[in-house]
């Protein structure tokens, strides 16, 4: 059931300017865990400035979204467009159950005001574009800015100056011959492949799938090792600490550094005030690598009015209409002037990921990247923390899963 709402004429004027009209029914697939949804207030205002066309939206519960996705389109139901992620493409490619859109993203009036990277950034590796983004994320490194006064120091910019504002950090500050506070949260438990991957890929010729067992690459992971074993900046539970205890110590102040993504942000906040900011991370060998989280839409193969389902996508992307979508989210718009409105998180946080966005990156959209993520780079990265096998070892073990 569709929702009407009577707009005034100067709203339904400027909703409709620069669109062109399709007849026709879009059945459209979200997934919001929200219960403050704006969904239903996005389609009445989209079907009353494009008159002869209805959204069907659903909310699709996460914990099934892609099983009911992938079992819709082989079974000849899929909806017309659908909210996507990266790690889908590849499979969603393979079954033909996308829409080529950069023609259209080409001529929309909207596409310079995305936010630098995010096309490049959700392309097929076919050079076709698929998706069109509708909110983000990227990792920034987060510090404690009143730690850094106190003893002088610069945020860094370098992997260098990381290691000696972490040594700096890392101390005994009631005088009981213990370290209480350290340099760094490293999340070394699954999961913290983010963390790694900022000291490691950045280098040059370093990828997942390139030069990991090259000298470069090598580097990175003893950095990492190093950092942990011989400059103790790693609280000692690092080995087995996951996404709770980085940000718990963090916010506990038992840590003056540590990288995750604005999700976070209104927790630290809450926890420190001002005494918490953020960064981009280092630039380590040569260059800077960080995470991107994703979400896009994208307009199904099958749809039967494909016109349609595009005026609806470009629509939650467009200026306004994207903030009201990523309140319900908690992610970032993808629009530039929504993002310098936005007021959502502290801006300083917004600042850092649109900083951090250049140095955005995915992992390889492969199958063996599940095994890397789940379960390869976990183990090993644990046991070279505690020296059971060298960077270099682990290097080659993830260098073995891509190349197999």
């Amino acid at each position: 059931m569709t929702i009407k709402r009577t707009l005034g004429l100067a709203s339904v004027l400027a909703l409709t300017a620069g669109l062109a009209h399709a007849d026709g029914t879009v059945r459209f697939w979200y997934h919001f865990d929200n219960a403050d949804n704006p969904m239903d207030e996005l389609v009445a205002e989209f079907e009353a400035a494009n008159p002869g066309i209805t959204v069907e939206a659903e909310n699709i519960p996460w914990n099934s979204y892609y099983d009911q996705l992938y079992t819709a389109i082989i079974g000849g139901n899929a909806p017309d467009a659908a909210m996507v992620k990266m790690f889908a493409q590849p499979r969603l490619v393979e079954m033909g159950a996308l829409e080529p859109i950069g023609d259209r993203i080409d001529a929309w009036e909207g596409k310079d005001g995305l936010q630098e990277n995010l096309l490049e950034l959700t392309r097929a590796t076919d050079g076709q574009a698929y998706y069109l983004p509708v909110q983000y994320v990227v990792l920034y490194l987060y510090y404690r800015p009143d730690m850094f006064e106190e003893l002088g120091l610069s945020v860094p910019q370098t992997c260098d100056e990381f290691r000696d504002v972490a040594r700096a950090l890392t101390r005994d500050t009631n005088g009981d011959g213990q370290t209480d506070v350290y340099g760094f949260g490293f999340r070394g438990a699954a999961g913290g492949h983010d963390h790694w991957g900022s000291f490691t890929l950045g280098r040059e010729g370093v990828s997942l799938t390139e030069g990991l067992s090259s000298a470069a690459g090598i580097a990175g992971t003893q950095f990492v090792a190093d950092l942990f074993r011989e400059d103790g900046v790693f609280p000692p539970s690092t080995p087995n600490d996951g996404f709770q205890e980085i940000i718990g110590t963090f916010k506990a102040g038992r840590t003056a550094m540590t990288i995750h993504h604005i999700g976070s942000s209104n927790g630290m906040v809450e926890a420190l005030g001002d005494n918490v900011s953020a960064t981009v991370v280092p630039e380590c060998g040569g260059g800077r690598w960080t995470s991107f989280g994703d979400e896009s839409t994208a307009v199904l193969s099958s749809a039967e009015d494909k016109d349609a389902a595009w005026e609806w996508i470009s629509f939650l992307s467009s200026e306004g209409n994207n903030a009201r979508f990523n309140e319900a989210t908690g992610q970032l718009p993808v629009v530039k002037a929504d993002t310098a409105t936005w007021s959502l998180h502290p801006q300083r946080f917004v600042q850092a990921t649109v900083d951090s966005l250049p140095h955005a990156n995915l992992l390889p959209n492969m199958p063996e990247t599940s095994d890397f993520v789940n379960t390869v780079w976990a183990t090993a990265m644990q046991r070279v923390l505690i020296g059971d096998i060298t960077a270099e070892q682990m290097n080659a073990e993830i260098t073995d899963l891509f190349a197999n």
